[in-house]
């Protein structure tokens, strides 16, 4: 039996005419239980422009940031299999039913859309700088994390429900470092996780500046690596923490 799913579309500041039409191709063209918009801090109209949607909108009048606005979805959903993806719809349905087909299936915990992959297709490429940052970064990643991945970062992945309740309790970053820190802890608690290659779109008007959101991303991804060998039982990395003050896990902020 085919298992239930549950997407997350988290957004912010959204392209409305381009999110209505990726809904709108999400649900004709997947088995879907239920889309939920996760709405962070929408200026006049949005809310109304969206109002039509065969879908779900939650909003808030404050930016949340992307794995908080994530979790809080997540956390509503009660699907066999959670997933997201993002508001600007570079994954096509296609490609997201590629995704959710081996979490559905019971074949891995965590599905990782790829556009890096040797066998993605994209169809226009990021910039040149931050195509130079995103090689960097995965570089540093494959030194750091226990996850060899040739993409930690697309908008887009699927989790099943009994793997979410795994990690849940170990997610900290509420902006867009979630899916790095998702991955570290996946592999620290020894989910399954795979990577799909996937047909991307690039999209212009991004809300991530290159350079600022770089040095965001790489102390991130050494955070997550702190917490990933804490779960291991690294001795180290459990000194380190004792000495700093407790912080709240997502699920756990109101």
């Amino acid at each position: 039996m085919s298992s239930a799913v549950g997407l997350v579309v988290p957004a912010y500041r959204p392209d409305v005419d381009r999110l209505a039409a990726y809904v709108r191709s999400l649900r004709e063209n997947l088995d879907l239980v239920t889309i939920r918009i996760e709405l962070d801090a929408p200026v006049d109209g949005v809310p109304a422009g969206l109002a039509d949607l065969p879908a779900e909108i939650h909003t808030v009048p404050y930016r949340r940031g992307k794995g908080a606005a994530i979790t809080a979805g997540f956390e509503a959903l009660s699907t066999d299999v959670l997933a997201f993806a993002d508001a600007d719809g570079a994954t096509p349905a296609d490609s997201l039913a590629e995704i959710l087909a081996p979490v559905r299936d019971g074949t891995v915990d965590l599905a990782v859309g790829s556009r890096r992959h040797p066998e993605a297709t994209v169809d226009a490429h990021q910039t040149l700088a931050r195509r130079y940052l995103g090689d960097g970064f995965v570089w540093l990643a494959h030194r750091l994390l226990e996850v060899d991945l040739y993409d930690y970062q697309c908008g887009a992945k699927a989790i099943d429900a009994a793997a979410w309740e795994a990690v849940r309790q170990h997610l900290y970053e509420p902006g867009f470092a979630w899916d790095v820190e998702l991955i570290a802890i996946a592999g620290a608690v020894d989910l399954s996780v795979a990577e799909i290659p996937i047909e991307w779109h690039d999209r212009p008007g991004s809300t991530v500046s290159p350079v600022r959101d770089s040095l965001r991303l790489a102390r991130a991804l050494v955070t997550a690596r702190h917490r990933a060998k804490r779960l291991r039982d690294s001795r180290l990395h459990t000194a380190l923490a004792a000495r700093r003050d407790e912080e709240s896990a997502l699920v756990e902020q109101k």
